[in-house]
């Protein structure tokens, strides 16, 4: 009899001192239970489990798995935990076991004897360029990159134009950020481009009228005192704009109205003063009556040391909005996004940040932000600030810095990813890749500029056939985009190819079931192999297998022989039955007769199907075991198996299994089935 048993922690904990003070384990009962011997602590089980996408991200940052990886295979490792499958380089039967006694793992606490069915995901052989894409380098391209574009530090606008164009400008701003950029090396780069150009000095219009500044915003005004502003606006947020006139700055709470306020902006309001979260701010509901616009021209920003932002946020007195500059990581949490500040445990929390803000900012990149801290959150934790720029930190000691009193020409913009590569010399687009921007996640519905969950395969299908409506048969795509998991936004690439009628996912990735067994401490992969493949069209296994099967006749029988068993389009056979098309093997006797009349003259029905099943068992299948499967083995002292779940078809789909046993290095031998 087994005992099967959990003992918590604190059970065992408590029970020490007692088992401690003994001379010998079961000394307690040296006199009191004759016979009785304490038993071993065990747990065991056999579980069935499939992998969920964080459990490839545990796969690839376990310490186990990586000493195993080593440099060699550091960057193939890590695509795993970020596309959510394995490869033939990192392989379950090498890297899963670690999985198992992972304190993440749900069952690792499995004793001796247990097992686990793993279902999980693999590529046979992954597309060129995918595991390149998933590892890419992050450049978001920063104001002074269009300072230079333009070539002033004053009259230029963050964004690319068509006198201007991204292609024409990043290949020598890469090679700036990147000048030790090695062949094959690619970038993700993020930027901004326009439709329009933009005017410098565009003629004063005439009969403006003047719209004098007020000298309110002093700092004096208190909370309840009634105020009137003539300012401008310099920030906008989801939740108000911040406004200036000649005295000071303000943050103006309106969530509901004033939405249409753009920067520049000259605005009279007549309201109230409040606090909210330690900072000053007008009181909700105030409305902005518009009077024309200005250009503006912002101060420099204060850098604060770690120091300064720990005295910020630890006042007890309500600010008013301070323009600074802030450098650190940023970390995406569902619909949060904070960025962790070197030196202090305060955060930036961008505040009311539009979609295209959020764009700007991705999982575990460090950036400089500037913005106005207009609140403290959270009793200090969070500087609430509503940002105005936001640039790369990493690429360039100078990616952020800009003139005290540049000024910017804004112009209606789109926000753009593209995929560049290095081929030694220089940087170009490289045509392999398609990658989603801002404007296909909005498109999707998506909120943020990413998929989860079962998105990728519904949407990106129907991204490529609107981005590329004139694509030829055979064409194929590597797809890059941002996905979101277990509060993780990281790059996935997936490979589609168009079949003349859609895009269908090209990534060579199935699913497949192998066990593992726990034995003298430690997990081993089991080498006996259960291989379910489903009847249908477009089922990746199920292709992959039966077109080896029809390619083992081709090979073996038609070329020799003269024969012509497979059909003219290569994807089915009848001397065994197999379609790849189909997902199955085709049992009719009239469809063999039709295919190849020779090969069965004088032949009942009966004997039609007796002889086709006998080649699926003896002769085809194995055959494609072996093609498939090259690397299966014999193993000392235990029998090795490979089962397999299909369909025949009769004029019906009827189910079955087949079981072979492995005689050999990639040799195997029928054993039986129940058809």
């Amino acid at each position: 009899m087994k005992i099967n048993r959990y003992i918590s922690r604190a059970v065992i904990i408590a029970a020490l001192p007692a088992i401690l003070s003994a001379c010998d384990d079961n000394s307690w009962n040296d006199h009191e239970l004759e016979g009785f011997e304490e038993p071993a602590i065990t747990n065991e089980q056999a579980i069935e489990y499939t992998l969920t996408p964080n459990d490839y991200k545990i796969i690839a940052d376990n310490a186990t798995n990586k000493a195993l990886a080593g440099d060699a295979l550091k960057a193939a490792l890590a695509a795993v935990g970020t596309q959510g499958y394995f490869t033939e380089e990192i392989s379950p039967r090498d890297y899963a076991p670690a999985l198992f006694s992972d304190p993440k793992f749900p069952y690792f606490t499995l004793s001796d004897g247990s097992s686990v069915k793993l279902t999980y995901r693999i590529a046979d052989a992954l597309p060129t360029g995918m595991t390149e894409a998933v590892n890419a380098l992050r450049y978001t391209v920063t104001d002074e990159d269009y300072q230079k574009v333009w070539g002033s530090d004053n009259n230029y606008t963050p964004a690319f134009a068509p006198s201007h164009t991204a292609a024409a400008s990043l290949p020598s701003i890469l090679a700036e950020a990147y000048p030790d950029a090695e062949s094959g090396d690619v970038v993700i780069v993020n930027y901004q481009t326009s439709q329009t150009d933009p005017v410098f000095t565009a003629p004063a219009e005439p009969d403006t009228p003047e719209f004098p500044l007020s000298n309110v915003l002093t700092g004096s005004p208190a909370k309840g005192d009634d105020i009137t502003i003539n300012g401008y606006v310099v920030a906008t947020s989801t939740q108000g704009p911040v406004v200036v006139d000649e005295a000071g700055t303000v943050f103006v709470y309106s969530p509901s109205n004033n939405a249409d306020l753009k920067i520049g902006d000259q605005v009279v309001i007549n309201s109230t003063i409040d606090t909210y979260n330690n900072g000053y701010q007008i009181a909700r509901g105030a409305d902005a009556t518009l009077s024309g616009s200005r250009e503006v021209t912002y101060p420099e920003p204060k850098a604060m040391t770690a120091a300064e932002i720990d005295a910020l946020a630890k006042t007890t007195t309500p600010i008013w909005p301070v323009y600074a500059r802030f450098t650190g990581k940023v970390s995406v949490s569902g619909n949060y996004i904070n960025i962790a500040l070197d030196g202090t445990s305060v955060q930036l929390s961008p505040y009311g940040a539009s979609d295209e803000t959020k764009s700007l900012f991705t999982d575990g990149e460090t950036v400089t932000v500037e913005g106005y801290v207009v609140a403290i959150a959270s009793k200090g934790k969070y500087l609430n600030t509503i940002v105005t720029k936001v640039g790369s930190a990493t690429a360039k000691a100078t990616a952020t810095t800009t003139a005290a009193q540049s000024r910017a020409v804004t112009v209606a913009s789109d926000n753009v990813n593209a995929v560049y590569s290095f081929n030694g010399s220089k940087w170009s687009a490289d045509t392999r890749y398609t990658i989603l921007s801002h404007a296909d996640y909005q498109l999707m519905g998506q909120r943020y500029d990413n998929l989860s969950d079962e998105a990728p395969a519904t949407m990106l299908p129907i991204y490529l056939s609107r981005t590329f409506p004139y694509a030829a048969e055979g064409d194929t795509k590597l797809v890059v985009y941002f996905y979101y998991a277990s509060s993780t936004t990281t790059v996935r690439c997936d490979a589609y190819k168009f079949d003349g009628t859609g895009w269908i996912a090209d990534n060579g990735v199935t699913t497949q079931t192998a066990q593992f067994v726990r034995t003298g401490g430690k997990w081993i992969y089991d080498p006996n192999v259960t291989i379910t493949l489903p009847a249908g069209r477009s089922q990746p296994l199920s292709t992959l297998y039966f077109q080896a099967c029809v390619d083992w006749v081709k090979n073996n029988i038609d070329t020799p022989t003269g024969a012509t068993y497979v059909t003219s389009y290569g994807n089915n056979e009848y001397y065994s039955g197999t379609s790849a098309y189909q997902g199955n093997v085709d049992l009719r006797p009239s469809a063999a007769r039709t295919q190849y009349a020779a090969g069965y003259a004088d032949m009942t029905d009966d004997q039609i199907v007796a002889a086709m099943k006998k080649r699926f068992e003896t002769e085809v299948m194995p055959g494609a075991l072996s093609a498939l499967h090259p690397d299966a083995d014999v193993m000392p002292g235990l029998d090795v198996f490979y089962t397999i779940n299909f369909s025949a078809y009769t004029g019906i789909t009827t189910p079955y299994t087949i079981k072979f046993k492995v005689v050999g290095k990639g040799k195997f031998e029928f054993v039986e089935c129940d058809w």
